[in-house]
């Protein structure tokens, strides 16, 4: 038979205090005469007592956990992001708890309303597309959500972008003033906010050199999805008269990219030249990349939660803050 744990109540009788006194030196909510919390906290380690968090959490509405949502979580970009939230919000006495979408609406709003049954005290996420309206409903239970990496228009929300149209302006422009006249384009769904912004970025450079943006040499995938880099670049260099640069919309399309000039496009690999969004660790070793476009991962994911944890602390009030962080183009 499995043994009874211990209750507050056995602590309460040990350390010859009340249950009261118990909780108040477990919450550490109020304060608690030194030679009590010695005695609870002795009792404590003698019966291996363990407080029931989830009683405590029903009744502060608080349970110090964080929910973070993202598209899909086999990505470099988000492990990243992922790692600086944590270091913050662990150092504030925050755990988390991870769940993908899996690139949709209906499981972005189902990975929602499980956080919020759990009462995560707030959520990070990045949405899967432009339009989330089932965050008003988390938002309605008082639990504040900050966007990450993209932005969704219907929401009023803090969120942490990067500078996604003027980095993707220069690395264009770097590839123009290295001579090129002819770029292609390896994107993703328009409906996708940091898409979106890339594009227009890459347009702007383009139009103010005076050059043609050729429709049949621009291409619309899976922003987080290294098959559509591969697809896309034999695609695109399956046409005749393909040009020889390319700019790309993230890191993992680049990998497809890459992934394809190695393999079954090795005709192609003494022309073909990239510049990228997102440098990454092993950037340098994509050896067909003259230009990476570096997001400054660490500091959005460390703001994400300053600015999460100040919502809670503030209960959720005030105006909504939108930071938009620099991008610097590394040359390999």
């Amino acid at each position: 038979m499995k043994p009874r744990s211990a209750t507050i109540h056995d602590v309460a009788r040990v350390a010859g205090v009340s249950t009261a006194s118990v909780s108040r030196v477990v919450s550490g909510d109020r304060p608690v005469q030194d030679e009590t919390a010695a005695r609870v906290r002795a009792a404590i380690e003698q019966l291996g007592y363990k407080a029931n968090l989830v009683a405590r959490s029903l009744k502060t509405r608080a349970t110090n956990t964080i929910g973070i949502v993202a598209p899909i979580l086999a990505s470099d970009f988000f492990m990243l992001l992922a790692e600086s939230m944590d270091r913050e919000l662990t150092a504030n006495g925050y755990s988390l708890i991870v769940c993908s979408s899996t690139e949709s609406e209906v499981e972005e709003a189902k990975r929602l309303t499980l956080l919020s049954d759990r009462l995560v005290d707030g959520i990070v996420m990045i949405p899967t597309s432009d339009h989330c309206p089932h965050v008003g409903a988390i938002q309605a239970r008082g639990i504040p959500v900050v966007f990450i990496d993209r932005l969704a228009l219907d929401v009023d929300a803090d969120a942490v972008l990067v500078d996604n149209e003027g980095g993707a302006r220069e690395a264009t422009e770097a590839l123009i003033a290295d001579g090129f006249r002819r770029i292609g384009f390896l994107g993703a769904d328009p409906d996708v906010l940091t898409a979106r912004e890339r594009y227009a970025g890459y347009r702007a450079a383009m139009e103010g050199a005076g050059l043609a943006v050729e429709d049949r040499f621009t291409s619309f995938g899976k922003l987080d999805h290294i098959e559509s880099g591969y697809r896309a670049m034999e695609s695109m260099l399956a046409q005749p008269g393909a040009p020889e640069a390319w700019f790309i919309v993230n890191a993992d399309n680049q990998i497809g990219a890459t992934n394809y000039l190695m393999t079954a496009g090795r005709a192609h690999r003494g022309r073909v030249v990239f510049a990228s969004f997102d440098e990454m660790p092993y950037s340098p070793l994509l050896q067909f990349c003259r230009y990476s476009v570096s997001q400054p991962i660490a500091e959005m994911g460390g703001l994400a939660a300053r600015i999460l944890l100040d919502r809670i602390n503030r209960g959720g009030a005030g105006k909504a803050e939108i930071a938009r962080l620099k991008t610097t183009l590394i040359r390999h």
